[in-house]
């Protein structure tokens, strides 16, 4: 037999496939089966582009599922990873067809990067107002494990639920090589012939004053002068704060910083800064950390400080108070509590015990007002739970606000006898006097 020549061989090593690699089956495509793991929205387009563009694993894969990835991580939430489909608008949006949009969304689900969260129907909800609403598909953004390996990352968990918790010695040497490979884009971009060259000395090129004659006494009149600085929240001016003053924000913020995990990577005196509409209301350290715990912060800003001041800025065109300044229970609390007790308090009854408090005399009006009333003051809600107990708190509040209030609780004191729970279900909305009705 004449053994094949050296083209034949090239050609047919060119044509062997890559490693073996298996599409996803479709009962593997759901979020608590799946085996890859959950990522946000920039981490998870980077996956993408590595598994199209080079590990080109799924034969059909193309710079057009790059395209509908990435409109999806637009739209994507930040924290979960989570996104609507919305077929038509991806489809007008990347100038395709809606068949096209189904195909690439089935090729990403094939590669591990996509997860079903909820899948669609055309089941009419019945919405108000609307005459047709149907059930839209929920994705959730994945990274298959095989992109973990190539990248050297170590794992913690497994499922949906895993995370990054390292990077292997093989992993920290790709790193290097592909920062070595690409430089620093940054600082290229940065030079420029058109901008002038830096000062030769250590100081700055400062222009001379000009004395036409008499005596210069600009700062001891500056001195004289009362001068003010902007505060951190940029809505009311106060005078220029005295070293002692700024000694006990730097104090404070001391304290502050080890109870705030993401405020952690910021200096003191910036955080003190950030933290002096804080001070200024009468705040302690733990009255601060529990204010920022109740913001429910699950990521750590880039810059920690600019971040709570464009909070508190929002927060005070907004109109809404600090936590800790809020009257806990208010007059229309203590009314609404009265009335759900049959108009009166807990009194006792024939046998001289107490009757408990109960929440069935409420209309839908006012559980919507006493909802709407706890999402901006979780003082309320605490207050219901030691009033009504937690279970008819948790109906009359819904478990998203007594869960919150409670977290809220557990940050600003040790001693507390709250505890949060796991559960995530939402209770039935009340009927018209209280009664339980099946959601639409």
């Amino acid at each position: 037999m004449r053994p094949s020549s050296g083209a034949a061989e090239s050609r047919a090593s060119r044509s062997c496939p890559r490693p073996a690699w298996t599409a996803v089956p479709l009962p593997l495509q759901e979020v608590a089966a799946t085996a890859s793991r959950r990522a946000e929205p920039r981490a998870w387009l980077r996956a993408v582009s590595w598994l199209v563009d080079s590990a080109r694993l799924h034969p059909r894969a193309c710079a057009t599922t790059v395209a509908v990835a990435r409109d999806l991580a637009a739209r994507m939430d930040y924290t979960e990873g989570t996104v609507l489909f919305d077929l038509a608008g991806t489809a007008r949006r990347c100038a395709v067809s809606t068949a096209t949009v189904k195909r690439h969304v089935r090729v990403l689900r094939e590669l591990g990067a996509l997860a079903w969260v909820r899948h669609g129907s055309r089941r009419n909800l019945r919405l108000p107002g609307r005459s047709y609403a149907g059930t839209a598909t929920v994705y959730a953004a994945t990274v298959p494990a095989r992109y973990d390996a190539s990248r050297g990352h170590r794992l913690s968990g497994t499922g949906y639920g895993a995370r990054v918790v390292g990077v292997t010695e093989g992993g920290r040497r790709e790193a290097v090589r592909a920062v070595r490979r690409t430089g620093n884009p940054a600082s290229r971009a940065g030079r420029s012939t058109v901008r002038a060259p830096q000062s030769p000395g250590l100081c700055p090129r400062v222009r001379k004053a000009e004395m036409d004659g008499g005596s210069n006494d600009t700062s001891r009149r500056r001195a004289r002068r009362r001068t003010r600085s902007s505060t951190p929240a940029g809505d009311t001016e106060r005078m220029r704060r005295s070293p002692w003053q700024v000694a006990r924000d730097v104090t404070v913020a001391r304290q502050v910083r080890p109870l705030v995990g993401w405020t952690q990577r910021e200096g003191l005196r910036r955080l003190a800064y950030a933290l002096r509409p804080l001070i200024d209301q009468g705040l302690d350290s733990h009255d601060i950390a529990a204010e920022l715990h109740a913001w429910y912060l699950d990521w750590c800003p880039a810059s920690p400080a600019a971040y709570i001041t464009a909070q508190l800025r929002q927060r005070a065109v907004r109109g809404v108070p600090a936590a800790g300044h809020r009257e806990v229970p208010n007059a229309e609390f203590r009314a609404a509590v009265a009335r759900a007790a049959g108009g009166h308090t807990a009194e006792a009854g024939p046998g001289g015990v107490c009757e408990p408090l109960t929440i069935e005399g409420l209309s839908r009006a006012e559980v919507v007002d006493l909802r709407s009333a706890g999402a901006a003051d979780p003082g309320l809600v605490r207050t219901a739970v030691d009033l009504l107990g937690e279970d008819e708190a948790r109906r009359l509040y819904t478990h998203r606000l007594v869960r919150q209030a409670l977290g809220t609780t557990r940050f600003a004191g040790s001693g507390s006898a709250y505890s949060r729970r796991s559960s995530v279900d939402f209770p039935a909305p009340l009927g018209p006097r209280g009664t339980a009705r099946p959601w639409p």
